[in-house]
């Protein structure tokens, strides 16, 4: 009957990785920089091992607590890249990023599609590219395409001039698109909404997610009958395979909330979440205060999330990449994630990412891990 609750958050990194100067991320450190500058309160991240993870006298662990670092040995410093390397599939080479724009070879063939052109098609903050191209959309209904330092294709679209359903389908044909030496990590449906000078990103955004291109441990478990609940971001980025129910909550908030409540209900199996606001709301905007305050709702959820907790079950709390909001770059970083667990053998553990992976299956099949990874004692 055993469960495992394994929670993601989203860009939180524990340290420059040894090759983070390959990335242009020297000296990034978004845990530790973010709690340097700000009055953040953590006592149960505390308690589970964070000051021993990030250097910092933040407090003593309890004992039964483990806690250390990992390190991702795949190429690549994105959502998809650390979730499916999490799950034992490291990729060899990134995916491709676009720092000059789409080619022709990819926007013509989605402008013909959708019937009509594009604009923008390149790197630039969802925010600012819309407060910039949001009122020549609305004139012309032409989508905002834009891209970052990661290796996506977004399109954005005020919601009273695109319905979200049509972005949906022009994200999907996008998709399809990008394939081959275009196979971007995600397509994004940007929907916004508002007026002229106070344009805001809505809710129901989506990711168009390519398929793991090999087998994860959520296949694997899948294959063994153990069911997976993915809350948040988690469906998308595996693009469902291997996921049994798609919890897609879309703030922290919810996604915290809906760990809880699956906890009361699931006997068996893995819950799988991800806290996208350290990453989409805070991070990307270099909001050190957000940040600080989303690591503080965190620490508050933890008492309720552990009490849930039967014997012999599981809880790991780490992160995917870092998004350091104390460097000038708002862009992720290539770090460490940190490991923080509950159910473990307790002590000092730094290894690799895939190792919460392999740890997964051990625990919840009783067998020994066929893909990456090494089962954290």
């Amino acid at each position: 009957m055993t469960r495992v609750l394994v929670t993601v958050l989203d860009g939180a990194g524990a340290g420059a990785a040894p090759d983070a100067d390959v990335y242009g991320d020297r000296g990034s450190d978004t845990l530790r920089h973010v709690l340097e500058r700000s009055d953040a309160a953590l006592p149960n991240l505390a308690a589970l091992g964070l000051g021993e993870v990030v250097g910092l006298a933040l407090g003593r662990p309890r004992p039964g607590a483990t806690y250390g670092r990992l390190l991702e040995r795949g190429a690549g410093k994105d959502t998809t890249t650390g979730h499916w390397e999490l799950m034992g599939l490291a990729l060899e080479r990134p995916f491709p990023t676009y720092p000059d724009g789409f080619p022709a070879e990819v926007i013509e063939p989605f402008a013909r599609a959708i019937g009509r052109g594009v604009l923008g098609n390149r790197p630039a903050s969802g925010t600012a590219v819309i407060a910039e191209l949001g009122d020549e959309h609305r004139r012309t209904g032409r989508p905002i395409v834009y891209t970052s330092a990661d290796s996506v294709f977004q399109v954005a679209c005020h919601e009273d001039v695109v319905p979200v359903a049509q972005l949906y389908e022009w994200c999907a044909i996008a998709r399809r698109i990008l394939s081959g030496r275009h196979a971007v990590g995600r397509v994004i449906a940007r929907p916004f909404a508002g007026t002229s000078g106070s344009y805001e990103r809505t809710s129901r955004r989506r990711d168009f997610s390519l398929p793991p291109t090999g087998p994860t441990y959520l296949d694997l478990l899948h294959d063994a009958g153990v069911p997976v609940i993915g809350v948040g971001k988690i469906g998308e980025i595996f693009a469902q395979r291997g996921v049994d129910v798609d919890d897609h909550t879309t703030d922290n908030t919810a996604g915290l909330a809906a760990c809880r409540r699956h906890l009361r209900t699931m006997s068996r199996g893995l819950l799988f979440a991800n806290l996208v606001d350290f990453d989409q709301v805070w991070g990307h905007r270099n909001d050190v205060a957000g940040f600080a305050a989303g690591l503080e709702a965190v620490d508050d959820a933890i008492p309720g999330l552990l009490a849930e907790l039967s014997p012999g079950d599981i809880a790991i709390w780490c992160a995917d990449h870092g998004v350091d909001p104390t460097t000038p770059s708002t862009d992720h970083s290539r770090e460490y994630a940190p490991l923080l667990a509950w159910g473990l053998g307790g002590g000092r553990y730094d290894g690799l990412f895939e190792d919460v992976g392999a740890t997964v299956y051990r625990c919840l099949t009783g067998r020994e891990p066929s893909l990456s990874g090494s089962v954290i004692p």
